[in-house]
Order: structure tokens, then sequence, then C-alpha cells
């Protein structure tokens, strides 16, 4: 058997289950579409661009800290062994700065909510 006919094979498979759902999406969902925003078919009980807190913006940086932290540490978790200390020391280094940026927003009360 060729190569590409299982590449073929798969492709028309995942074609035709997307399809099938397609089909099925159309067959089950209503017809009538309301203009507001989808919320499970709740009302939404607030405007779409209603303002957040100021609070909320802090907060969502120290989680971009740490989620940059965890981007940098799957990829150094594969190489430490082969690099040695050198990345160890580099790594503990990089958590150093984030700790530092933790520290500065613990004392400037941005992870105090109230």
């Amino acid at each position: 058997m060729p190569p590409y006919v299982a590449l073929l094979s798969v492709a028309g498979l995942a074609g035709a289950v997307i399809a099938a759902v397609y089909a099925a999406s159309a067959l089950v969902a209503p017809r009538t579409v309301e203009s507001g925003p989808f919320l499970s078919g709740a009302l939404p009980r607030e405007h779409a661009v209603s303002r957040y807190h100021v609070r909320w913006y802090t907060v969502s940086m120290v989680f971009l800290a740490f989620d940059m932290e965890m981007v940098f540490m799957y990829p150094w978790a594969l190489v430490v062994a082969s690099v040695g200390v050198k990345a160890v020391v580099e790594m503990f280094l990089f958590l150093a700065l984030l700790l530092v940026g933790v520290l500065y927003a613990w004392r400037e009360g941005a992870l105090r909510w109230t």
C-alpha cells in the first residue's frame, strides 16, 4: 500500500467527521438567533464593555509573570542535565528576578484585595 493512501484515508475520515458535526449542528441548532452575546442562554447582567476595577490588571500582571516562569521552566527542565551548573545558575537568577517583582507588587499592595 502506498504511504499516501493512509494519509488520504485519515484526511478523508477527518473531513467526514467534520461534515457530520456541521450537519448535526445544522439539524439541532435553533433557527432564531438573538442579537445578544452567547452566555449559555442567559441574558448578561452588565454591558460587555463595562469597566473593571484596576486591581484586576495588577493581578493579571502577576499571573503573567508566573505564566512566563512556567514557559521558560519546561524547556529548561529538558536541557538542564546536559547544560550543567550554568543552566541552574541562570534559572535561579531568573527566579530571583521574578521574586523581586512579586515582592515589589506585595509591597505596593497589589496582592491585597481590600
